[in-house]
Order: C-alpha cells, then structure tokens, then sequence
C-alpha cells in the first residue's frame, strides 16, 4: 500500500511539473557576444493618405530612421516564397491564392525566363558573391531577379541605388519591368517610400518581406455573419478613438509626419487602439465566438510575421533591425520579440524624439 501511494505522489509531482512555468527572461544574461537591437515602427498605411499628401514630408522621419542605422529593415508585404505556396494549395488558399496581398509575378518571368522558386535561388547565389561596388549592369540584373521572386521592394532598394541615367532597361529589365520600378517610386507605400528609401541610404541591397497570411484566413461557415459580428464590437467601441483620428488627420494636414509618427508609436495611443479592435472583438457575445476566431487568426498572423523577423537576423547576431508595419501589429512586435534571447527592443519614441 505504501508503495503504490508513494508511486502516485511521484505521478502528481511529476504531472505538476510538467505544468510549471519556466522564466526564460534571464536565459541570456551570461551570454557571450553582442545583443541584436530591434526597433519596430508602427506606421499608417500610407495608400490612405489624401491626393495632396507631399512625400517630402517625410524626410524628417526617414532621417531619424537611417541616424539608427539599421543593417536589416523588414516590411510588411508577403514573402515571394509563400505566394508561391498558396497558389499550389488552392484546397487551402482557395483558387486565388493569398490574393490581393501577392501579385502574380508574370512580368518578371518573362524578362527573365525564370519562375518565382529558381528566381529566388538566384537572388540567393547572386547576394552570396556580390560586390562591395557593384555596377550598374549587377545592379538592374539584380532588380530583375528580384521582380522575377515577386520582392518588388527589393528590387526598388537597387532601382533607387542607380544613378538617374543608368535607371533604365537592360540586363533582365525589360520595358515593362521599369515602368514598374517607376510606378512605385510614384506610389504612396510605406515599404517604398520609407523602407526601400532608408534601405538605399544605407547602402543596403535588400528588405526583407516579413507579411504572414496563412494562419488568419479563418474557416466560417456565414463569413457574412462573421463580419457583421466583428463590425458591431468595433462600432460599441469606437467613441474613445475619434479624438485620435482627429489628432492624426490634423498632423497630416499640417504636414508634419515626424509627429504623426511620435503620436501612434506613443503607448497611449497604441493602447486604445487595439482596445477598441481586439478588445472590443473578445467581448464579443455571437453563439460561433467570432471575435475570438478573429482574435486568433490575429495572433497567429503576428507570431508568423515575427518568426520571419526573428529568421531575417539569426546569422547576424548584434546586428540592428528595423521592422516597418502597421501600428496595430507593434504591441504584438515588441511583446512577442522582447522575449527572444540575445534580443532587445529599442524604443521607438527615443529614435523619434
């Protein structure tokens, strides 16, 4: 009898510890060798500024990011690699793919002749061995291969690297492939007109796509519902948000988006923003719980996008990096990366200030 109580006290003890939390916010306190410094930079989605909206208004803040001298910048745009995958998953993805957040990469075939996997090894085999000053013919044969791996920002940080003169065909850049280029150096993104423009001031040769959409497609039966149910908790929890859309909408006007910038990276702001989407969304009552089916393809998203963060720097431990995305998503950033070992969020209104 003695036995066997004694066998099940070990079961529970070691049951229990199964259980037990683990700090890991110390693991790398001894750890030999440089810390790797992450600032996220919570934008607006700049394809929603106004007619009128002069890009040159954000050079201040492009200064303030290049003065923190990223060797690594991110942005939020899908990685050529998975929309390639979905397309091959239409059971998953549907027929479309992760359509409109991947373009089909056709031009960029066929300037090159090559499809998004072999375009890809390219980039891969041509970074390897590229030159410390590379020429303008690498440069352009560079930004082919990027458009044929369907990373258009990529290929900007080289078109924006050229003088005025060489931007132009040639070398796997067909006609097509620069209107492209030049298009984009005209659109209101902040992947092109922040990240590719610091990217290029700092001689970078690349961004890397850290976007993630193959965890938040949610599966409902009534999407129609789905969405009504999610638009109700926003519209309860809306009012708190008003006096913050005015504030942004006047520094906008007024031109100044160093102080936007300061405004939505403030923890203030960042707070009510996301209380009134995923809080608002958690309370909501729907039967199907829609608001946390919604919440969890959220997270999913940020812990995907995060992942491809943490994997852009792996082999450059000590290095900086800069992560541009939408405001909503730096909570969840700064969370989610102060947590990995030999890693440090920076803070973003000190970069701003």
């Amino acid at each position: 009898m003695t036995s066997v109580i004694c066998a099940l006290a070990l079961g529970l003890s070691s049951a229990g510890s199964a259980h037990a939390q683990v700090d890991l916010s110390t693991l790398d306190d001894k750890m030999a060798g440089p810390t790797t410094q992450v600032l996220v930079l919570g934008t607006v989605h700049l394809s929603t500024m106004p007619k009128d909206f002069d890009r040159r208004s954000l050079q201040p803040l492009i200064d303030r990011l290049v003065e923190f001298h990223p060797q690594i910048v991110t942005v939020e745009e899908m990685p050529g690699e998975q929309c390639d995958m979905a397309e091959r998953h239409p059971a998953i993805y549907g027929e479309q793919g992760l359509a409109p957040y991947c373009r089909k990469p056709d031009a960029g075939k066929t300037a090159t002749g090559l499809d998004v996997p072999a375009a890809i090894a390219q980039t891969h085999k041509t970074l390897k061995t590229w030159p410390a000053a590379p020429t303008p013919a690498q440069r352009r044969h560079l930004a082919a291969l990027f458009m044929a791996a369907n990373d258009d920002v990529s290929a900007l940080v080289q078109w924006l690297q050229l003088p005025t003169a060489e931007r132009r065909a040639g070398d796997g850049l067909d006609a097509a492939l620069v209107a492209a280029l030049e298009k984009s150096t005209r659109a209101n993104s902040e992947s092109g007109l922040i990240a590719a423009v610091v990217a290029a001031r700092l001689g970078l040769q690349r961004v890397y796509a850290a976007d993630d959409h193959t965890g938040d497609n949610v599966d409902v039966a009534d999407a129609a519902a789905f969405g009504k149910a999610i638009q109700q908790a926003w519209d309860a929890a809306a009012a708190p948000m008003r006096p913050i859309r005015e504030r942004q909408n006047a520094l906008i006007k007024a031109g100044d988006m160093l102080g936007l910038y300061r405004y939505i990276n403030s923890p203030a702001v960042m707070r009510a923003n996301i209380d009134s989407d995923f809080a608002a969304a958690l309370r909501d009552r729907s039967p199907e719980h829609y608001g946390q089916m919604y919440v969890a393809g959220w997270e999913t998203r940020n812990l995907r996008m995060v992942a491809n963060i943490r994997a852009a720097a792996r082999e450059r431990p000590g290095t900086r990096v800069l992560s541009i995305v939408g405001v909503s998503h730096k909570p969840w950033f700064d969370d989610l990366l102060g947590r990995m070992q030999g890693l440090r969020i920076v803070d973003a209104q000190e970069v701003l200030k």
